[in-house]
């Protein structure tokens, strides 16, 4: 009898992960207004593929601490001369950004959330700017897909790569100022 029972369980557990892996699910979005749905289709489709992307590749800490962490294996880099010391540093300071933006757009000081982080150990540990803490990041469920993370960096370096290697760019200057735009004018014979 146990064993009848035990080959039932392993072809109910079997038939249950069937279902799981090779499944379809239907997501029923809905909201008071098309915008909303539109918004809400959006964020599903985003969860799906951060999903799809953290299976295939796996998860690192989020809020930019990953990107962060991984500064402290270029200070020991030797360079050779100084315009590739210069390119380390501008590295680094690009791996920081994220966090330093998070931190300072929820109102805090970018610089010393840095600080902080980058004075301890724990490769896991970041700053919740929801809550203003420094947190375990991935035991609160605030991760990034290795593969997006993966994939920004080697865009952001074709990027970079390709800059470099132009001769010429065309760019808006801060400074100067726009003029007023005007209403068009108004054609008065109808």
């Amino acid at each position: 009898m146990d064993k009848s029972s035990a080959m039932f369980d392993m072809e109910k557990a079997q038939e249950r992960l069937s279902k799981l892996s090779g499944g379809v699910a239907v997501f029923k979005v809905g909201g008071a207004s098309e915008a909303e749905v539109g918004e809400r289709k959006d964020r599903v489709t985003d969860a799906l593929n951060a999903t799809r992307a953290a299976v295939e590749e796996g998860i690192l800490p989020g809020g930019g601490v990953a990107l962060l962490y991984s500064t402290k294996a270029l200070q020991n880099l030797q360079t050779e001369n100084e315009d590739q010391k210069r390119g380390v540093q501008i590295i680094q300071d690009a791996l920081k950004a994220p966090t330093l933006t998070i931190a300072s757009n929820a109102g805090y000081d970018g610089s010393l959330v840095l600080g902080k982080l980058l004075e301890q150990d724990d490769d896991n540990l970041g700053f919740d700017a929801s809550k203003g803490a420094y947190i375990d990041m991935v035991k609160a469920g605030i991760i990034d897909p290795l593969k997006v993370i993966r994939t920004a960096l080697v865009d952001a370096t074709s990027v970079s790569l390709l800059l470099t290697t132009t001769e010429a760019s065309v760019l808006e200057n801060p400074d100067e100022k726009k003029p007023p735009s005007r209403m068009p004018d108004i054609d008065n014979d109808y």
